[in-house]
């Protein structure tokens, strides 16, 4: 990255307030609504997030437009001229082609979203970003990071830099030690949630509070109880930036109007929830590991007012009882599907069996609409939930038919 963005200028040196966010779970939620926080304030916002659910473009967002074909295909041509057949990956170079097109573009806050990890990520390259944001560490991508929690953490924890104030979310006691300890090492200061930041539900809304004063904020647009804390973190960054000082009203309209697709996404009034009976609700999450799915289980509750219904599809890479043992008690069924054009999809057969394996009653079917299907056949007439999840790819495939038939 370093060799390439010379070639190129250095383009990352020239972005204005950058916002750096790393961790497991949360960092595309938290940069959500940061981004919203920052257009009701008024603020021209570049943001750089992946990975992409329909199309590639996505994951470039300049001064609040998505890049264009066009756009980008210049942008990728000029870094790949300028790369010279030298040894680079694919995230390398798609990160070079949006630094590049945000150089070029004034704005005022650059959000940026690492791809995997942090320390040695694409992304790690602004020397001295203006907040870094490290959202829940757990479990996952453990081929590339670390078997451990510990040595998970401290791949997060590489986007930290001397003098540069890192908001912390909620963590594990392991990973929050070596998260503190890489701050001590560089001289980070650190907000970390629970001791110098703290979110706690309020009727209608949630509390943040920050060095022992409250604010209330509108209940977050974004569904699911950890989504409290994924605003309650942008909240906090957005007030750190140094030189900005956004007003109350910009920090609540963002949490109440920010947009994820694919993160617990109402899709009760598209062609696949006609496919239910009226008064059924059905919902898309990408979530894919285990710490996604106990918070899923959350926002669902322990004990559901109405049945829960899974359709579930994942990569061969993940291991599909592991994110379904969460479900057990609260799924009253599952479909499994394979991902719809995903050479690296589990077979069907192989997701349900890993559901049965857990105790959640389990078929498979063909497609996601068939899926509904059965699920809607088998109803005794009584209003239920139905959540798509397990796979980014899969919400990804779901979305992309809904984009050629929305109704």
């Amino acid at each position: 990255m370093e060799r390439l963005l010379a070639v190129l200028g250095n383009p990352q040196d020239s972005l204005t307030n950058v916002v750096h966010v790393a961790g497991t779970n949360g960092k595309g939620s938290t940069v959500a609504f940061l981004k919203a926080i920052c257009e009701a304030a008024g603020l021209s916002v570049h943001a750089y997030t992946s990975p992409h659910l329909v199309h590639f473009n996505e994951r470039v967002s300049v001064a609040g437009k998505i890049l264009d074909d066009d756009g980008l295909t210049a942008m990728l041509d000029e870094c790949e001229a300028a790369n010279a057949g030298g040894e680079i990956t694919f995230f390398e170079m798609t990160t070079a082609a949006a630094f590049l097109a945000f150089s070029r573009t004034p704005a005022d806050v650059t959000l940026l979203e690492t791809g995997l990890g942090g320390r040695l990520d694409a992304t790690n390259v602004v020397d001295a970003p203006a907040v870094a944001v490290i959202t829940p560490v757990s479990m996952d991508h453990m081929s590339w990071l670390g078997d451990t929690i510990e040595k998970i953490a401290f791949e997060k924890a590489g986007i930290l830099k001397p003098g540069v104030t890192a908001v912390v979310g909620p963590q594990m006691p392991a990973a929050l030690d070596v998260i503190e300890r890489r701050a001590d090492e560089v001289g980070a200061p650190l907000l970390v949630h629970g001791r110098d930041w703290r979110v706690r539900a309020a009727s209608d809304g949630l509390m943040v509070e920050v060095d022992d004063e409250e604010d209330f904020y509108p209940q977050p647009v974004l569904k699911g109880v950890h989504q409290s804390v994924n605003a309650g973190t942008a909240i906090v960054a957005a007030r750190t930036i140094a030189g900005l000082s956004l007003p109350h009203s910009a920090l609540a309209s963002g949490i109440a109007t920010a947009v994820w697709p694919g993160r617990m996404q109402d899709l009760s009034g598209t062609t696949l929830g006609a496919r239910l009976p009226a008064g059924w609700s059905l919902h898309l999450d990408g979530g894919h590991n285990v710490a996604a799915a106990e918070s899923l289980v959350q926002t669902v509750g322990p004990r559901p007012e109405r049945p829960l219904h899974l359709v579930f599809g994942a990569l061969s890479s993940r291991d599909p009882s592991e994110f379904l043992r969460p479900f057990a008690r609260v799924a009253a069924s599952l479909q499994a599907v394979a991902i719809p054009g995903e050479e690296t999809s589990l077979p069907a057969q192989a997701c349900c069996d890993a559901a049965r394996s857990v105790g959640i009653p389990s078929d498979t079917a063909i497609s996601v609409a068939a899926a509904l299907d059965a699920i809607a056949s088998a109803s005794d007439g009584q209003p239920a939930q139905v959540l798509i999840c397990g796979s980014l790819y899969l919400a990804g495939a779901v979305l992309a038919d809904l984009e050629k038939k929305p109704r």
